[in-house]
């Protein structure tokens, strides 16, 4: 059966991926389900047919205006994304005041004030981020605002040592680019906004004062538990990078699986600022030289040849005898 694009688009739109499903009345189907089966919406096919995985491990796809079903918001997702923390831990002087300056403490060194630096977290939010957290602050009305719930920091040990966990209740699936404007909010708050405020706060301690930082200057990252723990994560393809253009020497955007390339609107007239940029954007989310260059080549070439793969990069980068790529 042939369906419109635009009523397609639509019902996609109306019930995206993982929205929940309970079946009213499922006609004409020897293997018919039983009415208040509950399941998850895998995809709308072309022919507007709703793909569910049931709970019972049935694969029966249900059809508009023969079957009846209620379609329930999706379940929220938790989203993680892991940022290195830092801090500054003042000592006491034989007389019990505090040292002048402070011990300098890394992700390791932190370890051991997990419990103290999450309630102090918790003691930093305000009554109006009760419901949405971060979210409270976030001003614009797109579809971040609209499927991410709530954005709350917390401390996570993992890997043998602390970071900073911008937990974030998502309903539904982010969009590469909005994946990436979350990133860059919750980016902004841990260096300018929250976090400021946080890092100026002292956490008392037995042995003196902790200020911790959420952000700094030094190698600091954003990314997701994927992203951060994935035992491939140096070598598979990130959903969406920053490049410069060749020749041109225009910022751009490339999006894992697609053709061709976005404009980004930060693109100045300067080649070198631009690169700049690219590389700082990429390491923020820490993407490799590597994978930037197998997304470019991807986009321009084709996603299935060779170059299209980050590994064939470390490869040549062995066979040079570990230069590294410009």
């Amino acid at each position: 059966m042939q369906v419109q694009k635009e009523w397609l688009d639509f019902l996609r739109e109306q019930y995206p991926k993982g929205s929940r499903i309970r079946l009213t009345e499922m006609k004409d189907d020897p293997y018919a389900l039983s009415p208040g089966s509950m399941g998850t919406l895998k995809y709308i096919d072309d022919a507007g047919q709703f793909h569910v995985n049931w709970e019972n491990g049935s694969g029966l796809a249900l059809i508009i205006g023969e079957d009846r079903f209620q379609v329930l918001p999706p379940e929220p997702q938790t989203l993680k994304f892991y940022m290195p923390l830092t801090a500054q831990l003042y000592g006491r002087d034989d007389w019990g005041d505090l040292e002048e300056y402070g011990n300098d403490l890394n992700g390791r060194d932190l370890r051991d004030y997990q419990s103290c630096i999450h309630e102090a977290l918790l003691e930093n939010q305000v009554p109006e981020e009760k419901s949405r957290g971060l979210m409270r602050w976030y001003d614009k009305q797109d579809g971040v605002n609209e499927k991410v719930q709530s954005i709350v920091f917390d401390a996570e040990s993992r890997d043998g040592q602390l970071w900073c966990v911008a937990e974030c209740k998502v309903v539904g699936e982010l969009l590469p680019e909005e994946k990436e404007a979350l990133a860059d909010y919750i980016s902004g708050q841990a260096s300018d906004g929250w976090g400021e405020g946080f890092e100026q706060r002292a956490i008392d301690l037995e042995e003196g004062e902790l200020y911790v930082s959420l952000w700094n200057s030094s190698n600091w990252t954003i990314q997701t538990e994927e992203e951060k723990f994935s035992p491939d994560s140096l070598t598979r393809l990130p959903d969406l990078c920053w490049s410069v253009l060749p020749g041109e020497g225009t910022l751009i955007c490339i999006k894992k699986g697609e053709s061709g390339y976005y404009p980004s609107d930060w693109s100045t007239g300067d080649r070198a600022q631009n690169r700049y940029l690219a590389d700082y954007n990429n390491q923020r989310r820490g993407i490799t030289p590597a994978q930037e260059q197998a997304m470019l080549t991807g986009s321009m070439c084709g996603w299935d040849v060779p170059g299209a793969d980050p590994k064939w990069y470390e490869d040549k980068q062995q066979e040079m005898g570990g230069m590294t790529l410009g």
